[in-house]
Parts: C-alpha cells; sequence; structure tokens
C-alpha cells in the first residue's frame, strides 16, 4: 500500500534495524524488496535469527551476516537486487568473514544458480525455509554453501513472534495467509510463494493483542489474497455475536476475521491487502460498514480494464463484475477509497485493450495506484504460452496515459476532503518540516498539520485546507 497515489515502481529496499539483545555477539544486515509481505518475512527472519545469536545493525560493513530478501514481480526488481548483490560482494573483498544470502521469492525461483553460476552468495533460503534459517547459517559459517527452497502447505510462522524493524512504533503488519492459488498468466507468486494457506485465528488475535499491549495504534492484515482467507477449527456451527462465538466457529472466513479483530481491540485501527476482485464478497463490506476502527480502504488490483485481456490474464472475472463490484463497495461504503494495480502492454495488448483500460479508470477514479509495464516472468504461463510481442516504446506510452490519468483522478479525490474534518493518526514528522506533523486519515490519504502538543500515535482531527495530488494539508481542530 502506498500513502501517493501514484507509484509507478518501487525503487528501494529498506534496511532494517530494531532493538538489541545485550547477550548477542553478531551482526545481522538485512535489507527487504518488494511487497509488504517481504518486510513482515523479513522481521519473521530477524526473530529467528536473534535467537541464535544476531542482532541487527544498519551498518553493511559491520555486518557477519547480510541478506537480502527478495521480489520477482518484476524484472526491474530483480535487476536492482543484482546490483545490491554486487555492492554486498565488494564489501566482503574488504571483510572475507562475511557470509551473503538471498531470501524470498528471487531464491525460489532461481535457486542455486547463485550459488552455482553466479557465485554471489553462501546462502539461498526460499519464503518457506526461514526456520531452517539456524541450521543453514551454522553449515555456512563451516565453509559450506547452504540452499533451502522447499515450499510447504502448512508454513505460516503462525507461533513466530516477528521483531519489528525500523517501526515507528504507530504501525505493524501482520500476515494472515501465504501463498496464492489464483493463478495469474503473468504472476510468478504461486510459484515462488507456493499453495495458498490460512492461519489460526487465534494467533493471529494473540499478535494483534500484543501489538497494541506495545502501544501500536494500527495494524494491517497482509496475505497475497487475504479474501480468500478460510480457518477450519473446532466447535459447532451457530449465529456469530461476539467475538468468543466467532473465534470458536467451525469455519472463519476474511469477513468473519475482520469481525474478531475489531471486536477484540476497538480501538486499533485495522487495514488489510491484498484482496482479488473474483474472491471479495459482500460480507466483507458489511464488516467494514459495521467497524469504525476497520479502515475505508480497499486496494483492489485489476490489472486492465478489458474483458478480453482479463481473459488472458486468467483473472477468473469480467470487466462488468469488477464495475459491479466497484459500484457495491460505494453503495455500502460511500466513503471508501479504492486503489488500483494496472499493467500496461500485456502480451496481445491493442489499443482498444488500452482504452478499456482508461475507459475504467474514468469510470472508478481511483484514489491511489500501482503501476507498471509488462516484464516477461520465466515460467509464468504468459511467458510459456505467450508472445510478450508490445514494443517497449508502446508499453511506455499506454503506461504513461496511466499514469497521467492517475494522477489527474488522485488529485480529485484528495479534493473531496477540502473543507472537511477528518481524524488523523500521526506517525511521525512530515518529510519537509519538523514543525508539522504527518499522519493518514481512514481512506490512507497522507495528511500534515502544523505541530502542537500531540505525540505520535495519537488520533487527531484536522480540518483539511488544501492539498496536492499526494497530499492533505490542514489545521488541528
Amino acid at each position: 500500500m502506498a500513502s501517493e497515489n501514484i507509484i509507478e515502481e518501487k525503487k528501494q529496499g529498506q534496511a532494517l534495524i530494531t532493538e538489541q539483545k545485550d547477550d548477542n555477539s553478531k551482526l545481522l544486515f538485512i535489507e527487504s524488496f518488494g511487497c509488504q509481505m517481504n518486510l513482515n518475512d523479513s522481521e519473521i527472519v530477524a526473530s529467528i535469527l536473534a535467537d541464535e545469536g544476531f542482532n541487527t545493525t544498519s551498518h553493511l560493513e559491520d555486518a557477519d551476516l547480510v541478506l537480502v530478501n527478495t521480489c520477482s514481480i518484476r524484472e526491474k526488481a530483480e535487476q536492482t537486487i543484482r546490483k545490491r548483490l554486487q555492492k554486498y560482494n565488494r564489501v566482503k573483498r574488504i571483510n572475507p568473514n562475511m557470509k551473503i544470502g538471498v531470501l524470498g521469492c528471487m531464491a525460489e525461483r532461481l535457486k542455486t544458480k547463485f550459488l552455482e553460476e553466479e557465485k554471489m552468495v553462501d546462502l539461498v533460503v526460499g519464503p518457506d525455509a526461514y526456520r531452517d534459517l539456524p541450521n543453514l547459517v551454522r553449515e555456512v559459517e563451516s565453509g559450506k554453501d547452504a540452499i533451502n527452497v522447499i515450499l510447504s502447505k502448512e508454513e505460516t510462522y503462525g507461533d513466530v513472534s516477528p521483531v519489528r524493524l525500523n517501526t515507528n512504533g504507530v504501525s505493524a503488519f501482520i500476515s494472515i495467509t501465504r501463498g496464492c492459488d489464483n493463478m495469474c498468466t503473468f504472476c510468478v507468486v504461486p510459484f515462488t510463494r507456493g499453495r495458498e494457506r490460512s492461519r489460526d485465528p487465534q494467533s493471529i488475535i494473540k499478535e494483534a493483542q500484543d501489538l497494541w499491549d506495545k502501544g501500536y495504534k494500527e495494524i494491517t492484515l497482509l496475505g497475497q489474497n487475504v479474501d480468500s482467507y478460510l480457518w477450519y477449527g473446532g466447535g459447532l456451527k451457530k449465529d456469530l455475536k461476539n467475538a468468543s462465538e466467532i473465534a470458536q466457529a467451525t469455519a472463519i472466513d476474511f469477513a468473519h476475521l475482520l469481525e474478531i479483530v475489531a471486536i477484540t481491540l476497538p480501538k486499533m485501527r485495522i487495514r488489510f491487502a491484498t484482496s482479488n476482485p473474483q474472491d471479495m464478497r459482500i460480507n466483507v463490506l458489511h464488516s467494514m460498514a459495521k467497524h469504525d476502527n476497520i479502515c475505508k480502504y480497499i486496494h483492489l488490483p485489476v490489472q486492465t480494464g478489458s474483458s478480453r485481456m482479463l481473459e488472458r490474464m486468467n483473472r477468473q472475472h469480467t470487466r462488468e463484475e469488477y464495475i459491479k463490484l466497484i459500484d457495491e463497495i460505494h453503495e455500502i461504503l460511500p466513503e471508501c477509497a479504492i486503489s488500483q494495480d494496472m499493467i500496461a502492454g500485456f502480451c496481445g495488448e491493442t489499443e482498444q485493450d488500452h482504452k478499456d483500460t482508461l475507459s475504467l479508470m474514468e469510470y472508478v477514479k481511483y484514489d491511489f495506484g500501482f503501476m507498471f509495464a509488462y516484464s516477461e516472468r520465466p515460467g509464468t504461463p504468459a511467458a510459456k504460452r505467450m508472445e510478450d510481442d508490445i514494443p517497449m516504446e508502446t508499453k511506455k506510452r499506454r503506461l504513461s496515459e496511466i499514469i497521467n490519468l492517475q494522477q489527474k483522478h488522485g488529485l480529485y479525490r484528495m479534493k473531496q476532503f477540502v473543507g472537511k474534518t477528518v481524524e488523523i493518526l500521526i506517525e511521525g514528522n512530515s518529510k519537509k518540516s519538523d514543525e508539522h506533523w504527518m499522519g493518514r486519515n481512514s481512506q490512507n490519504a497522507v495528511a500534515v498539520f502544523p505541530k502542537g502538543n500531540e505525540k505520535i500515535g495519537n488520533l487527531v482531527m484536522v480540518k483539511i485546507k488544501d492539498c496536492t495530488s499526494a497530499t492533505l494539508i490542514g489545521t488541528r481542530i
């Protein structure tokens, strides 16, 4: 999720640091690229390695172990990670005892290539093998290369308490599902993260409660497809009247999970990502409408506005079905913000298909957007069966048109807040001025306003006076 209206590419990793354990003697530098799930996975990795004597550091040169948590969803992301590995290896020439490892989706996709062909790393670990890190690190320390990229049908890390890395102390991620069963033809995720599986709701509640007890004010429930969340447990099927009854139900879907968390922690702000249009159910919208602490924001990727292209992408819904869902969202949640993912120039995309995307954007007028030119990912159905036949110049032109239209719509949506009073959760200082606070409203729009006696983590009412396409500007009431 993003606080800007337009995201063309996620351009940088995040070197993650946290509190130190006094008795730990080794230093871990971990950098994460890609989605929020990767950031949360890095927190799980830091927790597992903290028990093995590693403190995290923000200084690459001091590290005994350097890990990069990788993204394979686009070619540009992989190119960025290769450049980081080159930098790590330059530092390793000065510190030859340093060990370097690749985690995440790129590790799963390329497997032994890093070890055997490129000689860039000592350690390769897939997303489902982080529990094996202590053994793998010991192998590396003994002078061996180590690899574990086996995918699991059960692993959720539900019993691992993540170490919160580079946190603002206000917002945190909680993973509720892993993997994906939707075989979109352009997407590598099912091959790098495996089959979809859901986490025990009791462990989710426990983690959320622990975050509240530690002073956090907002959580984001994460999954490749949160709407597919489904947990089967003990108990009888019955009407669900409160959190304890819901938690004992035979089956808990995503709408019920939202209700559990909202009821258990009525003052905690709750967000979620990401939703798949073909799996989102109306009961999720009703749960959002019922509970004020569930933020009124949905990231609803569509990728294209053309039904023909949706079929080629194996998206399992049509343009018309997507529009119907948008209409239902606005009917049940009139103030809900909606963001999109769009791919420009997928295999076989015609000018009419592109115009269909632009016309869908005109209909919805998204608040925010994540937009990309299509890049073929090896091993995906599209790479195996379809020709990447759209010239790069055409992809760039279409992407530019999508971005420009999103900028127009983003400004339109931001202007709707001008003159209104909105509730803002303070996350920290404004990037441009230490005299101003920065926070977000329920709709995920960033707001800045002059400081008073407030503190980070406070909820404040702010009168919006002006805006840009990315920021609301106001004063506290």
